[in-house]
């Protein structure tokens, strides 16, 4: 099997653009920026053979534009439903966000083939961040894109359906458990500050927030996590633990009982944390 690394390309405040390369060839998943794609392209002699999205919103997608003016690319992506199109909010300001971008749609259970990467990826539809929300999985070299679906310690916010994010995240949480997991943001320290908050008693999420913390302290990516370790340490994957049941029973007063009435409590008390 064809060896593929996977660079960080840091964008904006705290976005990640992906880079997967074979050392000739790259592919870039979600360049909201094309300036940070273009510079590491060129200090590392790689030639842009496809871009990848997860979704549409700008700072995933703004710099597809600018790389498509010198390299005449796929854009994988998801259709551009009516849903996501009258609901984009319009940043950086109107009328500027490639919504219109993909030039090659996919859906859930569709293969991406990087043929100059000799891999394929399986698309994953995970709606609730949006509606049309994709995950890519590398099945072979174990490692999946999940946009702002599932994150480092927990998950995107909803923007359209809590019972879909839901669903959604069930559905990565089935992955093998020796999958990356490749996010689009850096805030696995947030994130795990609100989990303690949460699940304080739970002993590797306390390990896991010190480790993370010595890598941000040096300046590196918490990223990839793993989904072994996503589901040991992130509420989001956890909410029938007893423990978690509790804290929500406490900080809410609802007696909730059900996965997706569970979650979207703890997604509430995380909006407003």
């Amino acid at each position: 099997m064809k060896q593929l690394h996977v660079h960080a390309i840091p964008a904006f405040k705290d976005n990640y653009i992906w880079m997967m390369h074979d050392g000739s060839s790259a592919v870039v998943v979600d360049p909201g920026e094309t300036e940070p794609v273009e510079r590491a392209l060129a200090q590392t002699g790689l030639s842009l053979c496809a871009i990848v999205l997860t979704h549409l919103h700008y700072d995933h997608c703004w710099g597809v534009p600018g790389l498509l003016e010198r390299w005449p690319v796929p854009v994988y992506g998801p259709i551009l439903n009516d849903y996501d199109r009258t609901t984009h909010p319009p940043f950086p300001k109107p009328g500027t966000v490639p919504l219109d971008c993909v030039t090659h749609p996919v859906g859930d259970g569709d293969r991406v083939a990087l043929r100059a990467l000799r891999t394929d990826l399986t698309v994953m539809a995970v709606p609730g961040h949006t509606r049309g929300h994709l995950a890519y999985w590398d099945r072979a070299r174990d490692r999946v894109f999940t946009g702002d679906t599932l994150f480092a310690g927990g998950c995107g916010i909803v923007l359209d359906s809590m019972s879909d994010m839901a669903q959604s995240l069930d559905i990565l949480a089935s992955l093998p458990e020796q999958t990356k997991v490749y996010c689009g943001h850096e805030y696995t320290l947030t994130n795990l500050r609100f989990a303690i908050a949460v699940d304080p008693n739970n002993t590797a999420l306390l390990a896991r927030y010190r480790t993370e913390q010595a890598k941000r302290e040096r300046g590196m990516p918490t990223l990839p996590s793993t989904i072994a370790l996503e589901k040991t340490t992130n509420p989001f994957l956890r909410v029938l633990e007893p423990d978690i049941v509790e804290a929500i029973r406490t900080h809410t007063g609802l007696a909730v009982s059900t996965p997706s009435e569970n979650f979207e409590a703890l997604r509430n008390w995380k909006n407003t944390f």
